[in-house]
């Protein structure tokens, strides 16, 4: 068994979600079931990519994440595209065997065994600024498959107003999930700067329509990576 591999990268810190901050080595794996208007990881989405993504089998793959990690057990985070499209139980089991923790992203439109053997699953419904429309009977089969999980949350990226009242209907869906909104970036091409006033501005707007109109359920957060570095790859 192969896996398609956009990058592994790290360690750095995780920007975003339920472990922001914490240090982390990133799998991202290549190919996708949607393609968000707003994406800002083509390369591991768009099939034009392909040629660039690394046939690896499992054990070269946590290789590597031992490699970059100084056999140090960190968190290692597998995302995408849509890492679950993919069999990535034996990298899990290898890294678990050696003390290491595991977070995936997924969008929840595919549901996988091996997210019970992870730390954090992550679900990240598309709003409608996506262009992509959620099938709820596939989230629900994800949030079911992450019941072994350390912890399931799901993650929600806010452009809009219409993307917040579908947050809301979304977190009334599934109130046993721990809520986290961003902003948008709209700023995705990795080869221009992004404005950072932009994206404070966009974060203000977001507390002031949830904290402050009275929504308290949601956590808020920024996109601390774009912070950062702006829109590089591996980082």
């Amino acid at each position: 068994m192969t896996l398609r591999i956009a990058e592994i990268f790290g360690p750095t810190i995780q920007g975003e979600g339920a472990l922001i901050g914490e240090t982390t080595v990133f799998i991202r794996a290549g190919g996708c079931d949607y393609r968000c208007s707003w994406c800002d990881s083509l390369h591991a989405v768009d099939s034009a990519y392909r040629h660039t993504w690394a046939p690896m089998e499992p054990a070269a793959v946590w290789a590597e994440v031992r490699r970059l990690s100084g056999g140090v057990p960190l968190t290692v985070s597998i995302s995408g595209g849509n890492p679950a499209i993919q069999d990535f139980a034996p990298v899990t089991a290898a890294g678990r065997a050696e003390g290491y923790r595991f977070a995936c992203e997924t969008q929840g439109s595919v549901a996988r065994p091996w997210f019970a053997d992870l730390d954090t699953l992550v679900l990240s419904p598309k709003p409608p600024s996506s262009g992509e429309t959620v099938d709820w009977e596939a989230f629900a089969a994800c949030v079911d498959a992450g019941r072994g999980a350390g912890r399931v949350v799901m993650k929600i990226v806010i452009f809009d107003e219409a993307d917040l009242a579908w947050a809301k209907a979304a977190a009334a869906r599934h109130p046993e999930l721990p809520l986290y909104l961003q902003p948008g970036n709209p700023e995705v091409d990795p080869d221009l700067p992004v404005d950072p006033q932009r994206l404070a501005d966009r974060m203000l707007w977001l507390v002031e329509r949830t904290a402050g109109a009275g929504w308290f359920a949601p956590r808020i957060l920024p996109q601390l990576h774009v912070l950062i570095w702006g829109n590089k790859r591996g980082v």
